[in-house]
């Protein structure tokens, strides 16, 4: 990889310098589904392709604790039809056919590719199942796989910041060396975010790294929000640990502190039927409903499920035991980047956004975005984005010579008062957005309060916190919550009604005139405005 004389200004670091520059034509930031999969399709362009995690690839983030499944519909017409109908129908009018069309058939034709580096079970007729993934063995495959397209990968290296050119396109990202603590830019034609999701410092399993990383990011570019207040998405899970691996809870019986048994509803209902006992008190539960054949079955299925109840001594179909629920944020919520075209790309020239940090209203509208169609997502945009980034990027190296600036910023006291540290604000942060009264009985006046807390924190943030000189990702990644949170709650005020996870106590109806996407953005003073829905022929045009 050649190095590249520094033409950086506007660091916003204080005075760190450069000690290390580097130079790609594709820069991926995560290293998770999506980043994996778009450093592995830009690299089989021919592409330089340098991805930057912020942990360790093939390790870090969600996927690589869960066992993703994939929505995996059969190239029949009629088939895809029908499965594409009914998600349409669920995702109550902001999903696209015309891109789940697309995800189904990407994912079809490339999860069998993966045979050579993941053993996939065959099921009792000898025919192979391709659907489910055993998430740490999916993931040490694709750091492989990625190896082996030429892609260099920098661990423990998150990035703080994108690099933009005078004319408004993307010029690279400057980056954290942990390990080293010293700062590294990378001028690069294109960037892919792939930095996941924001889950706001909850204990959902996999996610103490998401912390809206590439939402900032690309806010600061000048890019839009969609979907964000479809961020009320919450699992159950065993008390006082992280276990938010939900499939058992299908056949939970729930009860109050007194014994009292009490029913939920399915799906989001009835984890508003759950939240609402739980604002009462402690709620707790057993799984005595779960057929004998899946309880066999889920020590191999899920087998850290299974442990959790073993090192705390609960056997979960007969003993009663205590629950709570973990806010996931816009990981299984919908909310990311706004994307304008067939590959994945922002409304600023040379960025693109895949996975959890893109929207995923595309392919499910104002429901969930986890499980199947989620890891289908990720597969197919980190496919489409690397492409498109890798074509956008290629021979624009030539401008890594000219002067960039640099758009994200560590705040360092300003020394005219007291200043919070970045524990604090993320303490505070999560205090707001996973409060279950605030997050899932929602009204005007609970989201302007929050709205107004998260506003003071911002303030705070960029008044600087105190250890920002010396940890400058943990400095990012609190402003990067606070921003998350404040775009979250304006894309609700800006949503005047209820549809699918965004519930509206003082407006209980969803309008058919409101059928359409909420954009949100800015920094110091965040907008909303609604967009039209628009199909993927029309963005491609």
């Amino acid at each position: 990889m050649g190095r590249l004389a520094s033409q950086v200004r506007g660091i916003g670091m204080g005075n760190c310098s450069d000690r290390e520059t580097l130079g790609a034509d594709v820069l991926v930031i995560g290293g998770g589904i999506a980043g994996t999969w778009a450093a592995t399709a830009a690299a089989r362009t021919g592409a330089r392709v340098i991805l930057a995690e912020k942990g360790w690839c093939g390790t870090s983030g969600v996927a690589a604790t869960a066992g993703p499944g994939h929505w995996w519909v059969p190239p029949d017409p009629a088939l895809r039809a029908q499965a594409v109908a009914r998600r349409h129908d669920a995702g109550l009018g902001l999903s696209d056919p015309g891109w789940m069309e697309r995800v189904l058939d990407t994912t079809w034709r490339t999860l069998p590719t993966l045979s050579d580096h993941y053993a996939f079970p065959n099921d009792d007729a000898g025919v192979v199942q391709y659907r489910a993934l055993r998430g740490p063995e999916y993931m040490k495959a694709m750091r492989t796989i990625t190896q082996q397209a030429g892609v260099t990968i920098l661990d423990h290296t998150p990035a703080l910041g994108l690099l933009r050119h005078a004319d408004g396109s993307i010029a690279g990202a400057r980056l954290w060396r942990r390990r080293a603590r010293r700062p590294l830019t990378i001028r690069a034609g294109a960037v892919v975010l792939a930095a996941g999701g924001c889950a706001f410092r909850s204990h959902l399993l996999g996610s103490a790294n998401l912390t809206g990383d590439g939402l900032l990011m690309a806010a600061e570019a000048g890019a839009s929000l969609s979907g964000m207040e479809f961020s009320a998405y919450y699992t159950v899970a065993p008390a006082h640990t992280s276990m938010t691996r939900s499939m058992s809870y299908v056949f939970a019986t729930y009860s109050d502190a007194s014994g009292r048994e009490f029913a939920t509803r399915p799906g989001q209902d009835g984890t508003r039927d759950l939240a609402a006992a739980l604002l009462q008190g402690p709620v707790f539960c057993h799984l005595g409903r779960m057929p004998a054949d899946i309880r066999d079955q889920l020590p191999r299925i899920s087998p850290n499920v299974t442990l959790v109840f073993d090192r705390l001594g609960i056997d979960p179909y007969r003993d009663r035991f205590e629950v709570t629920l973990h806010g996931e944020g816009t990981v299984r919520g919908t909310g990311g980047v706004n994307v304008i075209d067939a590959s994945c790309q922002t409304e600023v020239p040379g960025l693109f956004a895949a996975g959890d940090t893109a929207t995923r209203e595309l392919v499910a509208g104002a429901i969930s975005g986890g499980g199947a169609q989620n890891s289908a997502w990720a597969l197919s945009s980190g496919l489409w984005s690397g492409a498109g980034a890798a074509a956008f990027g290629r021979g624009r190296t030539h401008l890594a010579t000219r002067p960039a600036e640099l758009l994200g910023h560590v705040w360092l006291p300003n020394g005219k008062g007291l200043t919070r540290s970045a524990r604090e604000v993320m303490a505070a942060v999560g205090r707001e957005m996973h409060d279950y009264d605030r997050n899932l009985f929602r009204t005007a006046a609970k989201l302007h309060r929050s709205l107004d807390t998260l506003d003071g924190l911002w303030g705070d943030v960029r008044s600087g916190l105190h250890e920002a000189a010396e940890d400058p990702l943990r400095a990012r990644e609190a402003a990067a919550l606070v921003a998350s949170g404040r775009w979250a709650w304006a894309a609700a005020l800006a949503r005047r009604e209820s549809r699918g996870l965004h519930q509206r106590e003082d407006l209980p109806w969803t309008d058919p005139a409101q059928a359409s996407r909420r954009l949100v953005g800015g920094l110091d003073r965040v907008w909303a405005r609604p967009q039209a829905v628009v199909g993927v022929a029309e963005a491609v045009a």
